[in-house]
């Protein structure tokens, strides 16, 4: 009986690829600038609210200077703001 696994055993179990920096980037109550990254997700567990925009990556960034703040729109998904400073 061989004692030997089989061939390039490496091959089946996929390759080690570097993480993607996924998350939440500045939490509720964060100060942000125009254009500031808040969020870098996959799909929209975060929706974009007032102030918000959404990139073709589903990433949300500030579209103006303010402090962000979380709502919870429905149990499993929440909207993000920025409250601007007035």
């Amino acid at each position: 009986m061989a004692h030997k696994k089989a061939a390039g055993a490496k091959a089946r179990q996929g390759s080690n690829t570097a993480g993607k920096r996924l998350g939440v980037k500045v939490f509720g109550g964060g100060v942000v600038k125009a254009g500031q990254i808040i969020v870098r997700q996959r799909g929209r567990t975060f929706k974009p609210g007032a102030n918000v925009g959404m990139g073709r990556d589903f990433t949300l960034f500030s579209k103006v200077s303010g402090i962000v703040k979380f709502v919870n729109d429905t149990r499993k998904k929440k909207r993000i703001d920025v409250v601007t400073e007035a």
